[in-house]
């Protein structure tokens, strides 16, 4: 239970729930599984293109040729490329950075693969689409990432953009922090 108990967003007692499915599956379900977990990182790595998963050499949307190659979206991680994907509503392709900047925990700008993208601009992206979170190491690192693709010779053509934030779906403005709500209202555009 104590290995389960380190995944996380388990704590102890969905560990023991876990330890206790796991106790009355069948004996084949088990092993496969246990097999599946230990050949998990032998298969999957990330992709040579974007940094996504993949058991491939490159991943399913860097091969997808349906996808726009001239609008790349940068995410912090392959989770926030996942959550992009589920709204359906991204045409491009992604350059996962696998971390944000934070100098207290040791990461800088050399740890992030910047210039596997800039590489990239070349290849006729038109846009680069800046989707990390609203918080101080993504505001960080949206920031170091709009002055060096400004600042280089490859990009001059290319539209840096950044998400817009705002007040969530469905929540009250009353509840809206000072600075999300001053996001919603600076990202503001005319209704269709």
């Amino acid at each position: 239970m104590r290995l389960l108990g380190r995944l996380p967003g388990v704590g102890e007692r969905t560990a023991q729930r876990l330890a206790f499915f796991l106790l009355r599956a069948p004996r084949d379900y088990v092993t496969a599984l246990g097999g599946s977990i230990s050949e998990l990182q032998e298969r999957v790595h990330p992709c040579a293109r974007c940094g996504n998963y993949t058991e491939e050499e490159a991943c399913a949307i860097c091969t997808d040729e349906r996808r726009d190659a001239g609008v790349v979206c940068v995410v912090g991680t392959v989770q926030d490329l996942m959550a992009i994907e589920r709204t359906g509503r991204f045409p491009g392709r992604y350059h996962v950075l696998g971390a944000l900047l934070a100098p207290l925990d040791g990461v800088g700008p050399e740890d992030l693969p910047i210039p596997a993208l800039l590489e990239r601009i070349g290849d006729g992206v038109r846009e680069v689409v800046v989707a990390t979170p609203p918080t101080v190491e993504g505001e960080a690192t949206a920031l170091y990432l709009a002055q060096a693709l400004k600042g280089s010779n490859r990009t001059a053509c290319v539209r840096v953009t950044r998400i817009a934030s705002g007040v969530q779906y469905g929540g009250d403005l009353e509840y809206a922090d000072q600075v999300t709500l001053g996001r919603a209202l600076d990202g503001r555009r005319e209704i269709e």
